[in-house]
Order: C-alpha cells, then structure tokens, then sequence
C-alpha cells in the first residue's frame, strides 16, 4: 500500500513515497538508511514530521520511519544530592511523552519545552527551544550514524555546534542519522515529581503565567501546565479538530542581525556575536499579514488564527497552496524592512 507524507506530517501535506520502511530498532534504522546508500537511492528519515513540508509530488525515494523506542537512566534521580541523572532517549520517542516522564519523575531541564511536537531525534537537530529553554542547555551526548563515514559517532554536547535553532547536524544536512540522545537534567530539590522546582523561569510571559518573578522557579507539574496553556492558547499543542494547530508550528526562525537594522519599535533581545535578535511574529504583523490572512478568499491555507508566526492547512491544501502564502509573506516582510525571513521547517522537494 502506498502511503502518503500527509498522513504522518503535522502540515498534513505532502504526497507519496516511493517506498516506506518502518524501523523499529537501531539495527533496522541503520540497516534500512545503509541499504539506500549503497544503492544510491534518496532517503528521507522521519520522526514525527513536525518539521517538514512536503512537494505535492511525494518523495521518489525511501522513508525510513525512525519508531525506535526507550528511555534509560543512569539511576532513579530522585535523591537531590545525587548530582543529577543521565538520561538516555531513543531517536523515536515522542518528545513531549519524554518530557511529561520527566516531569513525574522530578528531573529539571525540559519542563518548559512541553507540547512541542515530533521526536526526540529531531530536538538537537534543530537546538529546539521554546520558553526560555533549549535543549542545547540538557544535551550531553548525541549518537548518530554518519552516512558518509558509515560508523557510529558520539558528540559531546558542547561538540554539537549548537546556536539558535542550529546544530552541526543541521549545518550538515542530510549526513547524520540520530539514533539517541542523552540528557544530563538535575533533579528538583526534595519534593517529589511534578511538585519539584524546576529551572529558573527565563521569560517573562512564563513567569507572569505562574505568578513568579523571572529567574524564579515553580514547581515543574505547574510550570509544564503553564507552558501548554500558552502553547494550546496560540494553536501550538496538536489537535486533529482544530486547523489552527495544523501547521509546522513557527515556520519562520526569529532573525538575528546587527542592533542598528532593528525596525523601530521592534523588541529585540541579546544575541550571540555582538548581535541581536528579533521578533519575525512582530514583522509579519506590522508588514501587514493579520492572525487569519490568506492570499486569496477561500484559500486553503492560512496564516493561523491565533499566532502569526505559523502558516496553517485549514483542511485539504495543497503544499503548493501553502509555499504561495509562505512566500507572500517572507516577500512582504523584506519589502516592508529589508529583512529577509528565514524558513525553519525543513523543504522536501520544493522550495521558496
């Protein structure tokens, strides 16, 4: 049976694949991308498909579905003193199943990356980040096969490369198939599970959520509440029968540039490298394109109803229908401010 890309991506676009395997060990994920290697065939390795738009057209080649399974500590955690817990992940666990394991269990780090969607595999690829959080602050280890080395590799977190929304893997695309992450989190002090304290709260619309000052902590149960509160408020938490969470969620990075290119008005936050970052949702906005903005009345696809910053299927767009709108958009912000918007899912087949 042929399947469809848009019956496993969250933008529910995309077309078929030529084939499909399903690996369900890491034996049979790197069984399966080596096998397409050799025969010098396409692959394209999908995790929850939370980040991608797919052609229409499909993909000529072969998916592998990573659906490998297990989450292994070092000890139990639950002891303050011990120093904290190594925690390791495989590639196609469910990222926000991990991080609700987390938080009954009382360990620190991840509680405010709740309700983003997709697997654990994809988090350092995309230094995923949300609240004030990111995984490159928990990430101790990444293991991954190396396609062009055909071997097995371990990178230390700080051998990542990590930086907004960018990693090594994303730097080199295509080269490294993850196959487990280990997190080093910290354990909560002396309550138990979800009434531990988690990180300190790093932004503010967290911490005014919660009722703390920012730099604060909360308990993780509340914090991982507050986080899908806002996340659900803004179309961001999945839900099959609201089309404003059928969307690649953010499909524009926030754009880091030097101070004196900042649009009045416009916030903007320290960044690395002497620059600063940004707020794309407050360009697309002021350039124009309103929560529910379409390029034509009845168009399929749609900026969301409840978040600027994500372009929404609102049932049966094509992926066509989608790029237009992304284009409008990215065009009319650099037409507006000389910015130009950088596209965060990844493109399959088609581009902008």
């Amino acid at each position: 049976m042929t399947e469809l890309l848009r019956d496993h991506t969250t933008l529910r676009l995309g077309g078929p694949a030529r084939r499909w395997v399903t690996a369900t060990t890491e034996s049979e994920l790197v069984e399966a991308v080596g096998r397409a290697d050799v025969a010098g065939e396409p692959v394209l390795v999908l995790g929850g498909g939370s980040n991608l738009v797919v052609a229409d057209a499909g993909f000529d080649g072969t998916v592998v579905e990573v659906a490998t399974r297990g989450v292994t500590a070092d000890h139990e955690g639950s002891d303050p003193t011990c120093g904290g817990v190594l925690v390791t992940v495989a590639a196609g666990e469910d990222w926000d199943a991990f991080v609700a394991h987390a938080v009954e269990r009382g360990w620190v780090g991840v509680e405010a990356l709740s309700g983003i969607p997709g697997s654990v595999g994809a988090t350092p690829v995309q230094n995923v980040g949300a609240y004030g959080q990111e995984v490159a602050q928990t990430v101790a280890r990444v293991r991954a096969w190396d396609r062009r080395m055909r071997g097995v590799r371990s990178f230390a977190g700080p051998d990542c490369g990590f930086g907004y929304r960018h990693s090594r893997f994303k730097a080199d695309p295509g080269r490294y198939v993850v196959l487990d992450v280990t997190f080093q989190l910290s354990v909560g002090g002396p309550a138990a599970g979800p009434a531990a304290l988690g990180a300190p709260v790093a932004y503010a619309e967290l911490a005014r959520t919660l009722g703390v000052e920012p730099g604060q902590r909360a308990p993780l149960g509340e914090v991982r509440s507050g986080v899908l509160g806002l996340r659900r408020g803004k179309g961001m938490v999945l839900d099959p029968s609201d089309h404003d969470t059928w969307s690649a969620g953010s499909f524009f990075t926030n754009p880091l540039l030097p101070a004196a290119q900042v649009p009045d008005g416009a916030p903007s936050w320290p960044a690395d490298d002497g620059l600063v970052k940004t707020s794309a949702a407050w360009l697309i906005e002021h350039a124009g394109f309103t929560k529910g903005y379409a390029v034509a009345d009845g168009a399929r696809a749609a900026v969301s109803g409840k978040h600027t910053l994500a372009l929404t299927n609102r049932g049966g767009a094509s992926t066509d229908e989608l790029l237009a709108l992304a284009r409008a958009v990215r065009d009319g912000v650099r037409s507006a401010y000389g910015i130009t918007l950088v596209n965060e899912p990844v493109l399959v087949g088609c581009d902008l």
